[in-house]
């Protein structure tokens, strides 16, 4: 089966290097920190944060999926880029390979525009619902929300 792409943007008003620091540089602390129920913790593997980095995501109480182990594939900091595949755990069910890239630019008042494309590459004739996708979209988003209040609420961050 095709791989199943779909794109989301959300607006911010945090900077996008700040936007960047809290979401991918510090999130290994700060997700787990502000949503706990989300994420319980997180964990490397393998690598010092760059490209090849391994980490283990270890998802809260009542989550549909226990775990997974992720793969940095490309970090940029200067143009607020991010990639990543799982690699292993129950969330691959049905699936060869999923994939998110990430890029962050600025809004021209000053904040930011999240970016993300998720590539979902089914196994066989495994098929991913509307329903899942939009589920998948609200999870992030909340994650979004939380981290971007959070560095809202602290501008020292």
């Amino acid at each position: 089966m095709a791989p199943i792409t779909y794109d989301t943007e959300v607006t911010s008003s945090v900077p996008p290097a700040k936007l960047f620091k809290g979401f991918i540089l510090d999130s290994d602390t700060l997700v787990p920190k502000v949503l706990p129920q989300a994420v319980k913790s997180v964990e490397t593997l393998q690598g010092d944060g760059g490209a090849g980095t391994i980490k283990l995501i270890t998802f809260g109480e009542g989550s549909k999926h226990k775990c997974v182990k992720h793969k940095i594939d490309a970090v940029d900091k200067e143009n607020f880029t991010y990639s990543y595949s799982i690699i292993e755990g129950d969330a691959l069910d049905g699936f060869e390979s999923i994939s998110y890239h990430i890029k962050i630019v600025p809004s021209p008042d000053g904040g930011s525009i999240f970016k993300t494309r998720s590539i979902y590459c089914p196994k066989g004739d495994n098929k991913i619902t509307e329903e899942e996708i939009k589920s998948g979209k609200d999870k992030a988003s909340i994650i979004f929300k939380a981290v971007e209040a959070y560095l809202l609420a602290n501008p020292d961050c």
